[in-house]
């Protein structure tokens, strides 16, 4: 008799980050199939709902083109206030962005989405409060050198040099990255995926 065999999983993120994050718990993708959606907030639109719109939004968009397979997609906002802080378009944005957390908390929001198939489908999210300690134009600038604000919401990465910065983190560390891990395995498990 044969065993069954375990439905394909798919990454609907092109990010290198939630990549090695899902190797970090033994979850290797069998395909990586980028969403690609508009990410514009709506009119009011707090960041938690954001957050969750959009990972809810790419693993639609995912499903549709992978239905056998369980699809995780996620996004992450940036929130100083009700201020949100998307991906910087430009190093002078950045900069801007970075004088904003200098020597303040703000919010990081990261959800993850998950399509199984059948069309089953669960969401969760995560809210960590990070501190910068205060930044002086010289840390700002070699920080923008290294071009690590690229392509990541609040123009920056914890997982690189910024983590330099961190005085205080206070919730998932994974969602700051941009996959919180607890949240993601529970809806793979709590939808019928095989996690070890």
């Amino acid at each position: 008799m044969n065993a069954p065999t375990q439905p394909p999983l798919v990454l609907a993120s092109a990010s290198p980050r939630r990549l090695e994050l899902l190797r970090q718990i033994g979850l290797i993708p069998d395909q990586i199939e980028p969403a690609e959606i508009e990410e514009t907030p709506l009119a009011g639109e707090t960041a938690r709902r954001l957050a969750v719109r959009l990972a809810r939004a790419k693993a639609a968009a995912v499903a549709v083109r992978c239905p056998d397979a369980f699809v995780i997609a996620a996004d992450t906002v940036v929130a100083v206030g009700r201020r949100l802080l998307a991906k910087a378009a430009d190093a002078a944005e950045a900069a801007r962005m970075l004088r904003l957390l200098s020597g303040r908390a703000h919010r990081v929001l990261s959800a993850v989405a998950v399509a199984a198939p059948g069309g089953r489908t669960g969401a969760r999210l995560s809210e960590t409060r990070v501190t910068f300690k205060r930044m002086t134009d010289a840390e700002i600038a070699v920080y923008l050198a290294a071009g690590e604000w690229e392509g990541k919401a609040g123009a920056y990465g914890v997982q690189g040099r910024a983590g330099a910065f961190v005085t205080a983190l206070s919730g998932s560390y994974t969602g700051v990255v941009g996959l919180p891990l607890y949240e993601t395995r529970a809806l793979l498990v709590g939808l019928g995926f095989p996690c070890t």
